[in-house]
């Protein structure tokens, strides 16, 4: 199936994205139920151990399933977990047709969740909303396939690439509209991480507080701080949601000892090439902790360590009307970088839109021998 997505699955996606955010480590998923041209019933993936999608539909569409059309974001799931198979709720209720986006890349479903509706006589097509859906997906996606979370970094830069002026102040780079998006974007992410540095410079929350109050569901904050310089004080240790600072045993125990006082979980690393943490056992760790999504704010030099070591599956760019100058002024991304123009990274699938005076830039980054 090609094309734009009909109607019922566009309703479908709205509510999965509705749900985007809150229901990790499972995917976040919409039904729509439709009988004789009507829609009888709907529903999105709850919290986990709360019922999927499908099934807060068929509650919804009670004897109107019977015989009806199920358009749904993602292959219903066909095994055990925290909750019964969405196919055999499907298939006691007695539906006449299954329409899903696009097979589900978990091991325990791919394929199975198909196989058993058309055992049971349940008509199935595949591929109504499939480009829509993998996208709103794309965390879910790569966590099932390697484990590890998909990596996004954000940064908000002049028009000269800097990302603080040179006394290292960075309030404000961008405008407030910018700063709305932010905080509606981070009740949508499993996690966000900065760097020792951003803490120490900017102090910053981390928290969700769309429209100035905090968020019901917060992100996982989590801080890079190899050698132990952040101190308990600081704001990231305060407000609503869970820390973990990762941290090698270049930091003291008496340092990893009062940031455990201060409420947060401190996580000890072996150290990488230049004594740092290590980011693919950071990352796996999270993964295993049900993070399918990792916001990357870490300031120029953590973007340069995810850039160096092709660890990032996306970027949001937002870029001011300002220009900063000043060769101490740090940059959105350090590291080690392109020593030609033929090795830089270059971004695919762009869109480009306004945040009130700032353009935002987002894309997929092209590394150089995919050029």
């Amino acid at each position: 199936m090609t094309g734009p997505p009909s109607a019922p699955m566009r309703r479908a996606l709205e509510l999965a994205y509705q749900a985007l955010g809150t229901t990790s480590p499972n995917p976040a998923v919409g039904a729509v139920i439709v009988n004789e041209g009507e829609v009888v019933g709907e529903g999105m993936t709850q919290p986990p151990g709360g019922p999927h999608a499908e099934v807060v539909a068929l509650r919804q569409a009670g004897a109107r399933a019977r015989g009806a059309t199920v358009y749904v974001t993602l292959e219903p799931c066909s095994h055990h977990g925290r909750t019964p198979p969405c196919t055999d709720a499907l298939i006691e209720a007695r539906v006449g047709r299954v329409v899903f986006a696009f097979q589900d890349p978990d091991r325990l479903v791919s394929g199975r969740g198909r196989e058993q509706l058309l055992a049971a006589g349940i008509a199935v097509e595949e591929g109504d909303g499939a480009a829509e859906s993998a996208r709103l997906l794309e965390g879910y996606v790569k966590h099932r396939r390697t484990g590890m979370p998909f990596v996004t970094v954000k940064y908000a830069a002049s028009l000269d690439g800097r990302i603080a002026a040179a006394s290292g102040d960075s309030r404000w780079v961008s405008g407030p509209a910018t700063l709305r998006w932010t905080h509606h974007g981070r009740t949508k992410i499993d996690a966000i991480l900065v760097g020792s540095s951003t803490v120490l410079l900017d102090d910053p929350q981390l928290t969700a507080r769309p429209d100035g109050a905090e968020a019901s569901r917060q992100p996982l904050r989590v801080v890079l701080d190899s050698a132990g310089r952040v101190s308990p004080q600081a704001r990231v240790f305060s407000g609503a949601g869970k820390v973990l600072v990762a941290t090698t045993a270049r930091s003291r125990s008496q340092w990893r000892r009062r940031i455990e006082a201060a409420g947060a979980e401190v996580l000890v690393l072996g150290e990488d090439a230049e004594g740092r943490v290590p980011l693919p056992p950071l990352l796996r760790e999270l993964g295993e902790r049900g993070v399918l999504t990792l916001l990357v704010e870490g300031g120029g030099v953590v973007h340069g360590s995810f850039f160096d070591q092709r660890l990032v599956d996306k970027v949001t760019a937002v870029i001011a009307p300002m220009i900063i100058g000043a060769d101490a002024a740090p940059a959105a991304v350090a590291g080690k970088g392109a020593q030609h123009m033929r090795d830089a990274v270059r971004l695919r699938d762009m869109t480009v839109e306004r945040l009130g005076d700032d353009i935002l830039v987002t894309g997929y980054p092209v590394w150089p021998e995919e050029a």
